[in-house]
């Protein structure tokens, strides 16, 4: 037995990167896993495409996956999108959609699952926030501001439902290696010296590894963390609050 043993977990992006860890890792400790996602992985009989930014496939999918399983127990908010740019260069239509899909699609998610959740002795949410949040970084505000967002979401989230016994906390990973990243450094006119500088940020020296950040998600959804709520753990070696000297 282990701490996910017929636990029944929904997770959103799950199809790739750190989604797909998160299912990985959940599924080995003995959860159940339903992923959504707009690319479900081909052959799974628990994957369901959904587009986050459509409240009614989102409400119908939640709705399937809930009498499948016969209820939800943790719903992990992953499904996101990346944004360069100033404040200067991305246009109002971008704003709204990375806006609508970044936090709006975790409110969707949600607040679709919240009579399940409710119904559950062991409800958890788990948000996947950023470093962007908290650390200016270089061309990155639209999707900063998305993920500060959520950030904030996350503590209204938790103070709303502790006293309905649903834990909501949310991870903020560094830069990790992940497609998205794999194409920005792709498209950079020096992809070596690209991630030599983005590993260079982080005070660790390295990119983070989806495993890692799937391990502080498995923690914040199991018993151990019964008391942990309203909490953003950071998952970025040292980069949101370390200083070294070099």
């Amino acid at each position: 037995m282990t701490d996910f043993e017929g636990v029944r977990v929904l997770v959103t992006g799950g199809a790739s990167g750190i989604g797909a860890a998160i299912v990985r890792r959940l599924r080995e400790e003995g959860a159940r896993v339903a992923v959504l996602d707009l690319a479900p992985p081909e052959g799974d009989p628990d994957a369901h495409r959904v587009d986050v930014g459509r409240d009614t496939e989102v409400r119908a999918a939640v709705a399937r996956v809930a009498e499948a399983f016969g209820g939800i127990d943790v719903v992990v908010n992953n499904a996101g999108i990346g944004a360069r740019g100033t404040v200067a260069d991305n246009s109002d239509e971008e704003w709204h959609h990375v806006l609508d899909v970044n936090v709006l699609g975790a409110v969707r998610v949600s607040r679709a699952a919240l009579p399940w959740l409710r119904a559950s002795p062991r409800a958890a949410i788990v948000n996947m926030c950023s470093v962007a949040a908290r650390a200016g970084l270089p061309q990155r505000a639209l999707y900063g501001a998305s993920k500060g967002a959520l950030y904030a979401l996350t503590l209204q989230m938790a103070a709303d439902h502790v006293r309905e016994g649903i834990r909501v906390n949310a991870v903020s990973p560094g830069t990790a290696a992940t497609p998205w990243v794999t194409r920005l450094l792709d498209s950079a006119p020096d992809p070596e010296a690209e991630r030599a500088a983005l590993e260079a940020r982080q005070p660790h020296g390295r990119l983070v590894e989806a495993a890692e950040v799937a391990d502080a998600v498995a923690y914040l959804a199991s018993p151990r963390a019964g008391s942990t709520t309203g909490t953003v753990v950071e998952v970025d070696g040292g980069m949101s609050g370390l200083r070294p000297r070099r």
